[in-house]
């Protein structure tokens, strides 16, 4: 399915959302992504390779030498499917997400890292895409933005093109509401507080707290 503006992703165990407790109030979610399924390559690749190699000493070679390799392969397959596993856990706790105040990345099984850019600060939006990815449509968006954190690169990016233009029409929209002086909750103050809550209530850590409170107070 293509990235859409208001796209929403039915609670699974297998691809949840991202969590509600970690938006502000009145704040939506426009575009929640997971990572493109080449992200699963080397781990896949590496299981088909040991299998292969598995089969091929149980048919071809015989001895010490095939019993050897059988254990070998058979370990090496465990191994490449313990990647794999660990990979798709890598894949279902990343979200990359563009709510109508912000751009969020946020990754992690256990310990939980992200950066939440806030749309305003966001100055420039590109893409990278080699040949081959952009046959199976997935890339790296190079996102500029003020503050500390200058240049962010996001890898393994479901059709970056798409993304990038729905970015840039979120900023559009918030634009204009800042522009009607509406008050908006990428406001510093109302952002600070609203952190403030989000710490409180043990969304964030406090070293998430004083982090999101440095990019803010640029």
């Amino acid at each position: 399915d293509e990235p859409s503006m208001t796209q929403h992703r039915k609670p699974s165990i297998f691809s949840p959302p991202f969590p509600e407790k970690l938006l502000f109030d009145g704040e939506v979610v426009s575009v929640d992504l997971k990572p493109h399924w080449w992200h699963f390559a080397q781990p896949a690749a590496a299981s088909v390779v040991t299998v292969i190699l598995w089969l091929l000493s149980l048919s071809k070679v015989h001895g010490g030498f095939g019993t050897v390799l059988h254990w070998v392969t058979g370990i090496g397959f465990l191994y490449s499917a313990l990647w794999l596993g660990i990979r798709w856990l890598q894949w279902r706790s990343t979200h990359f997400v563009v709510t109508s105040d912000r751009l969020i990345y946020r990754s992690g099984i256990f310990a939980k890292q992200g950066i939440a850019i806030p749309l305003e600060r966001v100055n420039n939006i590109n893409f990278q895409q080699t040949i081959f990815e952009k046959m199976i449509r997935a890339g790296d968006l190079l996102i500029e933005s003020g503050g500390e954190d200058g240049q962010q690169r996001f890898s393994d990016v479901r059709k970056p093109d798409e993304v990038q233009r729905l970015i840039h029409a979120q900023i559009e929209e918030n634009g204009k509401q800042v522009g009607g002086s509406v008050v908006h909750t990428t406001d510093v103050a109302t952002q600070l507080e609203k952190l403030e809550g989000l710490r409180d209530r043990g969304s964030i850590s406090p070293e998430e707290f004083e982090r999101e409170k440095r990019r803010l107070l640029g």
